[in-house]
């Protein structure tokens, strides 16, 4: 049996997971860490946390796991994407990390609108904004204000890009995790000169570009005595970490659209060509796999939503309990309406000033009311965005539901009926640290293909089909919810 040590590092905390060759999950463990706020807009981390907790999870699931060090052939990483990791000659971070949550880079961003212009970066790094949490206004902002960690700087890295220095001493980074850089040119697959110019960097300041299915470097002997592991085994790259997790539920082919509903909502269509939107609605990324592509639409808050909702307004209840109030709720929550703009809207309308809002109320509206709204209220999003993939020419045959909220069988049918889709859920539950797998295993060529490696390794548990009565019955819902939606933009505004 061959096996793999999959790290997902997260904004909040590190997952390592071991898995089998025949992509059974063995253990996993996790390790939070607490992110830094020392001013408004401010978000940080010491490096060396990302890589303590790599190390505790990766041995605590090791141990868990009944594996032995020489059974494990390679670890393979995946991390969030755009936060900014700067070192000097040594390896030795400069500063902080600048977590993508990072908005201190406003002027900055500002200024890469200026100069290119949002169309341009749109079509050259898939990016359909410019804002802060792109590393390369995080640089700028450096330059600006630190200009003596600017001049030290040896080396630009994102998180994974630093756990992977640090297991193997190389300086490497994955296309599919560097494209929300705004400094890779989605279209060569190479750093963009005109952008690093503008920043001051010269790409022998970025790490070597690699693709996850070809790349893999021994590690070091001292890294490997950290996290439990033979000096034999390899290490491998893999994308950022929607598209691990996509990879990881079988989206390999345009047709087949992943959806994660968890703190985010995050939808994943693989292309076989640069496919654009006309009104930048949808971003777009490399997807690592034979030079595809994947749209991304995504929004800031859906499980988020739900949780919100658990917190403040029904509290000693957990998930399952508010599932099982939703399910004795008819379809339509009796006339009530949710939009989940907690944080803003995401796609297909990018609207900081967005607001959640409950719509409807009245007395005869319970607890299980507010949470099935909720639960419509996400489909309906994820149903816009379906739209808007279909009308770019993107073929949608099925929907697989990754996420927390793939757990609950109620959010999936209803789902399943408001886009009129088949939807599949998935028998494991870390999907991005299954794709993080299959990619080491690829690299490592234990599988001579990815469709061969997903075969193998990725099982579904369920497949929900539309039910004709919930499909008709969610058309009055979907057109109520998009007419109140569109209606409120300019009261948010107002506001």
């Amino acid at each position: 049996m061959e096996y793999v040590l999959a790290l997902d590092v997260g904004t909040t905390s590190v997952k390592a997971v071991v898995l089998g060759g025949d992509g059974t999950e063995r253990a996993s463990a996790a390790r939070e860490y607490q992110l830094e706020t020392p001013a408004p807009d401010h978000v940080e981390l010491d490096p060396e946390v990302y890589w303590s907790a790599a190390c505790a999870a990766a041995t605590a699931a090791m141990k868990q796991s009944g594996v032995g060090a020489s059974q494990v052939g390679s670890i393979g990483v995946t991390s969030q994407g755009e936060t900014l990791i700067a070192v000097d000659a040594a390896g030795k971070p400069l500063r902080k990390a600048m977590v993508w949550l990072d908005n201190r880079a406003v002027e900055q961003s500002a200024a890469i609108a200026r100069r290119f212009g949002e169309d341009e970066v749109y079509r050259l790094t898939g990016q359909q904004e410019i804002c802060p949490t792109w590393t390369a206004a995080k640089l700028l902002w450096i330059r600006d204000r630190q200009p003596q960690c600017f001049r030290q700087i040896h080396k630009v890295l994102l998180v994974a890009d630093y756990v992977l220095y640090r297991l193997t001493g190389r300086f490497v980074s994955d296309r599919g995790m560097a494209v929300s850089t705004l400094y890779l040119d989605l279209r060569s697959g190479q750093w963009w000169p005109e952008m690093l110019d503008f920043i001051g960097l010269s790409p022998a300041q970025l790490p070597r570009l690699v693709d996850a299915a070809r790349f893999r470097e021994p590690i070091l002997p001292a890294a490997a005595a950290e996290l439990g592991l033979s000096d034999r085994a390899v290490v491998t790259a893999a994308p950022m970490d929607q598209i691990a997790a996509s990879i990881g539920a079988g989206n390999l082919a345009p047709g087949i659209v992943t959806e994660a509903t968890g703190a985010a909502l995050a939808i994943c269509a693989t292309v076989s060509r640069p496919v654009y939107s006309d009104t930048r609605a949808v971003p777009l990324f490399m997807h690592s796999l034979d030079r595809q592509y994947a749209l991304l639409p995504w929004h800031p808050t859906a499980g988020m939503s739900l949780r919100w909702l658990r917190d403040t307004c029904c509290a000693g209840s957990d998930y399952d309990e508010l599932t099982r109030q939703a399910a004795a709720v008819p379809i339509g929550a009796a006339g009530l309406l949710f939009l989940p703009h907690l944080s803003g809207s995401g796609c297909p309308d990018l609207d900081v000033a967005a607001k959640a809002a409950f719509w409807g109320l009245t007395l005869a509206h319970s607890r299980g009311h507010l949470v099935r709204a909720v639960m419509e209220a996400v489909a309906c999003l994820t149903a816009r965005n379906v739209e808007l993939l279909t009308s770019m020419g993107v073929s949608v045959d099925e929907l697989r539901c990754l996420g927390g909220a793939a757990r609950s069988r109620l959010w999936c049918q209803i789902k399943a009926d408001l886009l009129n889709l088949p939807v599949r859920r998935m028998r494991h539950t870390e999907s991005a640290s299954m794709g993080v797998a299959l990619l080491s295993l690829l690299a490592r060529g234990v599988y001579a293909s990815a469709q061969e490696a997903a075969r193998q390794m990725i099982r579904t548990a369920d497949l929900l089909s539309p039910d004709p009565q919930g499909v008709e019955a969610y058309r009055g819902v979907y057109r109520r919810y998009c007419r109140l939606d569109q209606a409120s933009r300019p009261l948010f505004r107002e506001i």
